[in-house]
């Protein structure tokens, strides 16, 4: 498996971009292909002792950065790194694609170099956040800020199918609300409860805010402004949490010696809460696995994202929405009758 990495994108680009695609090398055995000035990843990779074995490097002398229009990935910043990685997936010089860059400038990128697949309205991002109950996706996470009911139907489809192919599940799904009652919410919550309530998914009915943690449904379905919304908010409270509970443990003596008997159980915590440990988003809805890394990853979560690239690939997700695309077109077409 041969995988594109922008070794430019982020804030921590290129060194821990070029060490985590190192380490998915000796973890994973894939071939990388990274994009960005050839020249600075060589010496960023020799001032540092890291190895570029079954590492390609395709030159690219631009940079996008996280201010950036996104539109001008398509004109002013066409030579960047990101972009490069994009066309060379489009060409079919590698299986997936991985960036920790510009969010804007990714969906642009990858929606009109890459393309959407053929009947899906909207690619969506999908990230798997954690709960009590293993992983659930939370679908549309900010790609898509104004939605119409009939994507948030291909969004549940979508993350339906991913959560069967790659993490294996008997899929339920929710839909993000401010209440559980079948009537709450606005016009487009009213009509999307309508459509995912006949769709022949395992619809769970409304989920409000504060049950998501606890594993309500596999699948939470939202307009881009409320998953985006609700997405920071739990990293927020997570990191909020975790520094908390790291000073009370550092408060004194006793509390010290607490905190050394529960080291291990202490890390575990952590681990399920850092988004390192996943690494990277599914754009769902692209014609070829695209995966975006948070913007502040650092080597491990490089190397996970890659891993969710592999994932992605194998699970021959874009085949099955491919091959159901036509189901969701005539369930959204009856619908508007």
């Amino acid at each position: 498996m041969k995988v594109i990495v922008d070794a430019f994108g982020g804030d921590n680009a290129p060194l821990e971009v070029i060490r985590g695609a190192a380490q998915a090398v000796e973890a994973y055995g894939h071939d990388i292909v990274l994009t960005g000035d050839e020249a600075q990843i060589r010496k960023v990779a020799a001032d540092n002792g890291i190895s570029l074995h079954k590492m390609d490097i395709i030159h690219a002398p631009d940079v996008i950065g996280m201010d950036d229009e996104p539109r001008s990935i398509l004109k002013e910043h066409k030579e960047c790194s990101m972009a490069e990685g994009l066309r060379q997936l489009a060409a079919g010089n590698g299986d997936a694609f991985v960036t920790a860059g510009s969010t804007g400038a990714m969906i642009m990128g990858s929606t009109f170099i890459v393309k959407r697949i053929k009947g899906v309205s909207r690619a969506a991002l999908a990230p798997l956040m954690p709960s009590n109950k293993g992983p659930f996706m939370l679908i549309d996470s900010g790609a898509n800020v104004d939605c119409r009911p009939e994507m948030l139907l291909q969004f549940a489809k979508m993350g339906s199918l991913y959560m069967q192919s790659v993490m294996g599940r008997d899929v339920s799904v929710g839909l993000i609300n401010i209440g559980v009652e079948d009537c709450k919410g606005g016009a487009l919550q009213h009509e999307a409860f309508a459509l995912l309530k006949d769709s022949g998914l395992n619809f769970v009915g409304n989920v409000e805010a504060r049950d998501i943690p606890f594993g309500t449904a596999d699948v939470l379905v939202a307009d881009g402004f409320t998953g985006n919304v609700m997405l920071k908010s739990l990293e927020g409270t997570a990191k909020f949490l975790l520094g908390e509970l790291k000073k009370t443990m550092l408060s004194s003596t006793k509390n010290k010696m607490a905190a050394a008997m529960l080291k291990g159980d202490l890390a575990n915590m952590k681990r399920l809460l850092d988004p390192s440990e996943i690494g990277g988003t599914a754009f769902l809805g692209i014609s070829k696995p695209v995966i975006k890394a948070h913007g502040s990853s650092n080597a491990r979560a490089i190397s996970n994202a890659i891993l969710r690239a592999k994932e992605y690939v194998e699970s021959g997700l874009i085949a099955d929405i491919e091959r159901d695309i036509d189901l969701m077109k005539v369930e959204r077409k009856q619908e508007k009758m």
